[in-house]
Parts: structure tokens; sequence; C-alpha cells
């Protein structure tokens, strides 16, 4: 009899308890394959502090290839484009394999939309994926060897005052010209979270020279150029369009069960609605019985249910139920080791705020990190 086979379509937070206790499933006599378009998997939450020079990219990213061959299973570097549902198998973009599954699970994360970009340009850099921060960072040093540099950060939410946050702590300790840092905040800034939250937010970011503008939006994204809808235009050299995530669209192109935002239609187990053996995680799914943010949290708590629930499909044991949980710990890192922390009625500024951050991000990582 052919060996059953565990195929996962990205090895980010929702799959992390899945790849340590892989060898699990090789033990038992199951085949696991692992796609992702990177040697590594990058923990989004310390990307703001990348950019700002807090964190090292050893510091954020997971090995996952070298987990994924540690542990017996098979790691294809590529990107997962489609999925067969009724074939059981998964298309790739740089080869005409297919790659075949009696289980999947995906993790296929989520991308920045770039509907107000005119043009693909140099000067463009999206919060996802990661690494696009890194290249955002070489750029803003190199060009302030020479001069000013203008960076513009398009959107008002939590991305964009990471962002702005880190790229002043950038200028400020490593730029020879301090960079002038434009944040295009649309009607109001973080306008989706408690008021006080983004008056500190305002208050943070002012205080350190950051221009923030309320109560127009942005209407195009050009070289060079960032336009607003009351006709007003600025330069920039560096432009971070940060409006916020959409789920993967390889559901939608398959032709599967999506929910309002485009993300896999799952039901209380994880399991998408329409095929028993197709599982998600993270963003890039949408949960049925009720809307879930697009935050790292849920993630992590999804993750020993997928585990789980991909073991229980492949011996045909009971499936086990996702619950969201409560409310969690919102903190935002606003670069200079500042934070912003909300959880509940309790929300303060300042440095306590970053270090709590900090120190539950480090712990994540070495956790995971340790399996290397």
């Amino acid at each position: 009899m052919a060996k059953k086979r565990l195929l996962l379509i990205g090895g980010g937070h929702a799959h992390m308890v899945t790849l340590a206790n892989l060898q699990t499933f090789a033990d038992k006599g199951f085949d696991v394959t692992v796609i992702q378009p990177s040697d590594y998997h990058y923990y989004s939450g310390m990307g703001p502090g990348m950019l700002g020079g807090t964190y090292s990219p050893d510091d954020i990213r997971f090995a996952t290839r070298k987990v994924v061959e540690g542990r017996g299973g098979v790691f294809l570097r590529d990107k997962a484009v489609s999925i067969d549902a009724d074939k059981q198998v998964v298309h790739l973009e740089n080869s005409d394999q297919e790659i075949p599954y009696d289980v999947l699970s995906c993790n296929a994360g989520s991308y920045v939309p770039r509907d107000t970009v005119s043009a693909d340009s140099p000067e463009i850099f999206t919060v996802k994926p990661i690494e696009g921060l890194l290249a955002a960072k070489q750029k803003i040093l190199s060009i302030s060897k020479e001069r000013s540099i203008n960076v513009a950060i398009v959107g008002g939410g939590p991305s964009s005052i990471e962002i702005a946050g880190n790229v002043f702590q950038l200028g400020q300790q490593r730029c020879v010209h301090k960079p002038n840092i434009y944040l295009f905040a649309g009607r109001k800034l973080l306008s989706r979270v408690p008021e006080r939250i983004g008056n500190l937010a305002r208050i943070s970011l002012t205080d350190r020279g950051v221009h923030v503008l309320e109560g127009t939006y942005v209407r195009d994204i050009t070289a060079g150029q960032v336009s607003l809808e009351n006709g007003r235009s600025y330069d920039a050299d560096v432009i971070f369009p940060a409006v916020g995530v959409k789920p993967s669209p390889i559901f939608a192109r398959s032709g599967l069960p999506v929910g309002p935002d485009g993300g896999l239609l799952v039901n209380r187990f994880l399991q998408s609605t329409a095929h028993a053996n197709i599982f998600g995680g993270g963003d890039c799914i949408y949960f049925e019985p009720e809307p879930l943010d697009k935050v790292g949290v849920y993630a992590v708590r999804q993750n020993p249910v997928l585990y789980h629930n991909m073991m229980a499909s492949l011996e045909g044991a009971a499936l086990q139920a996702f619950d969201p949980g409560g409310k969690y710990l919102l903190i935002y890192n606003l670069g200079s080791d500042t934070g912003i922390l909300c959880k509940w009625s309790l929300i303060f500024s300042g440095k306590l705020a970053f270090r709590i951050k900090d120190y539950i991000d480090r712990k994540f990582m070495q956790k995971f990190q340790s399996m290397e």
C-alpha cells in the first residue's frame, strides 16, 4: 500500500508545531512535503524592528528547509500557485511538476494590495514579504550617505506606525543625513482601534518629527511620488504601501470556497467547507464561525489544532475544534525602544511596552529556532 502524503503550503506561524513534530509523521509512515518560496520563514511581528536595526535577519527567521529535511520531510523551494482539489495536487510557479497529497494544510499567508500603485519601481517596498523591509533599509542607508532622503508610508494602520517609528530609529542611529518621514494616514490614524491608542501613536511620532497627514487619502503612487486626493503631491525616495493585507489569492484562483476577503473558507475544525482533506490557518483563511483579525496570535493558537487535525485526518481519527479564545495582548513597536500596549482597558505607551513585546517575541523565536 502506498504511503499517505501530507503536504504543507508554507512553514509559517500556524505550522510551527507541526514542523516541530514532523518526525512523528515520518515515524508513522507518512510522507511529508513542505512548499515555501524561501528556505526561511520570517516572523512578521519583528519585521519593523529589523528595519529599524533592533534585530538582525537571523534574529527574526526560522530555517524552515533545515528543519523539514532534518526531520525526514521533503522541502520544495517554490511558490504554490493553484490547488486542484479533485485530483488532489498542487501546482507550482517554477515547475510543471504536480505535487500530490492525501491531506493538505495551507499557511499561505497574505499580501499587501497594490491598488493605488501605478508602477513597479525600485522605490516602492511593501511590508510583505518581510525580506523587502531589509532591502528598503539598505536603500535608505545608501541614499542617506549622500543627502537627506524622503520616506513615505501610505496607510493609517498598525504596520504604518511601526514602519514610521522604526525608519526614524534607523535614521537616528545609522543615517548620515536624517530622513524626512511622511505618514499618509487616510481619514484618521489607527481609526479601527480605541482612540487613545491612536492619540498615543500620533504624539509619539510627531514628537520625533514624523509628519502625520490625516483627513485625505492617497490617490496614486508612482515612481518617486505620492499623490493625494486633495491635489497635493509629495516626492519620495522610498515608499511603503502599508494599507493592510489580504489573504493569498491561491484559493480563489483554484475555485475553492472563500470568505468575503478571499481567504480559504474553513469550519470550526480549520477544515475547508468543501474538501475534508484540506486545512488552513493564519492570515490565509476565513474562519466561518466568526471573522478573525489578521494578527499572529490566532495563527499561534491554531498551531496545536492544525497539528492534531492533520494527523487525525491521515489516521481516520476525530478532529478537534478550534477555539479562538478571548482578548489578546496587542503591542506596537514604535522604534526608539518605545511601544504601545493594549489589553482590555489597559493602554499605555513607553519603553516598558516595548520591553514586554521584545521579551515575548524573542522567547517565541528561541522556542522554535531551537528546532534547528
